[in-house]
């Protein structure tokens, strides 16, 4: 038979003090309200003793706060998410918030349906890697005063609190390396899409080459083409359609691991004469037969900076106030695969 839980009330009953005492004790306030010492610890050894779990529903009814937060990202089994994921988690937990974590696929719909969702729960905030379309339902959270976070890309036309990565300066700096290691014949793989990471990733692509008096070579896969495990056959016409390539940078990692499967199958020897860059570490790039070059991303720096801003936002009575807009540097990592042939 299941163990009915124990409340504040029997807590009270049993030393013969009142709920509104417990109440306070329980809630870290027994200094303020003037508890003496003695029967605060009483209490905090009694609620101990009894294995004592506040009831949460009550609790968020009481104080209007759920202690739980969403982190919304495009797909929970990337690599770069899933890390990112992993270490705010932790951070949030010291903080005494629990989070969950979904996936939006970059599909509108499920986006708004999954946030209209959670904010009905009355979660206390949203971390959101946003899909395209969704900027009108983030402005309507932030209208009705919930903390938000956009993360990895935002909108250019929204005032909203977010923390990204110099995506133009990865891109250019990553592209300037190849040039400067001999490859003159460059491609660049990335998806078709208007979102601010993706376009900054291509514009520093294209200054880079423009800057050297190098021409651009492009391929750009839908979306919808990379979601349906089509992205081989696109990367496999590319290279027979632009035979006089000596360098590709792939501009997110899951691009790069599509890349290097469609490299293996059509020549073994690729990666010793290739140049390669990718967009994102990946722990089996450093044990490649031939070592991956990198754009890394700060993933602990990204979490505090998202975790610093939620914190900041739950004390606001007005999260429109001193909104933060968070760019951060990224690292280059050397590896075998960008070096001169």
């Amino acid at each position: 038979m299941k163990r009915k839980a124990i409340s504040i009330k029997n807590i009270a009953d049993e030393l013969k003090i009142s709920v509104t005492t417990v109440s306070f004790v329980l809630n870290g306030k027994a200094k303020e309200k003037h508890i003496s010492k003695e029967l605060t610890q009483k209490v905090l050894d009694y609620a101990e003793l009894v294995n004592y779990k506040p009831n949460q529903i009550a609790q968020s009814l009481r104080t209007g706060k759920s202690k739980i937060l969403v982190f919304m990202v495009e797909d929970i089994s990337n690599p770069f998410f899933s890390k990112l994921a992993r270490v705010f988690e932790d951070m949030a937990y010291e903080k005494a918030y629990k989070v969950i974590f979904c996936s939006n696929e970059n599909n509108d719909e499920k986006a708004k349906e999954l946030i209209d969702l959670f904010n009905f729960r009355q979660v206390d905030g949203f971390i959101i890697v946003p899909s395209p379309g969704i900027k009108e339902i983030v402005e309507c959270l932030i209208k009705d005063n919930i903390p938000v976070v956009l993360l990895d890309r935002f909108f250019e036309d929204l005032d909203c609190n977010s923390v990204v990565i110099d995506n133009f300066k990865a891109s250019f700096d990553a592209t300037l390396h190849l040039i400067n290691n001999q490859f003159k014949n460059i491609g660049f793989i990335t998806i078709a899409s208007d979102q601010t990471q993706m376009n900054a990733r291509l514009s520093g692509y294209e200054k880079a080459i423009e800057k050297n008096g190098l021409k651009p070579n492009l391929l750009l896969i839908p979306y919808s083409e990379v979601s349906n495990g089509n992205a081989n056959n696109y990367i496999k016409d590319f290279l027979s359609n632009n035979v006089g390539l000596d360098a590709v940078f792939f501009a997110t990692n899951y691009l790069t691991q599509t890349g290097l499967e469609v490299f293996k199958e059509s020549n073994s020897d690729i990666l010793k004469n290739f140049g390669i860059m990718a967009f994102d570490d990946n722990d089996m790039f450093k044990i490649y037969p031939t070592s991956i070059s990198c754009v890394a991303q700060p993933i602990f720096e990204i979490s505090s900076k998202v975790m610093e801003l939620f914190l900041q936002l739950l004390k606001r009575k007005d999260v429109t106030e001193g909104v933060q807009k968070i760019i951060l540097n990224t690292e280059l990592i050397i590896r075998e695969s960008s070096l001169r042939k």
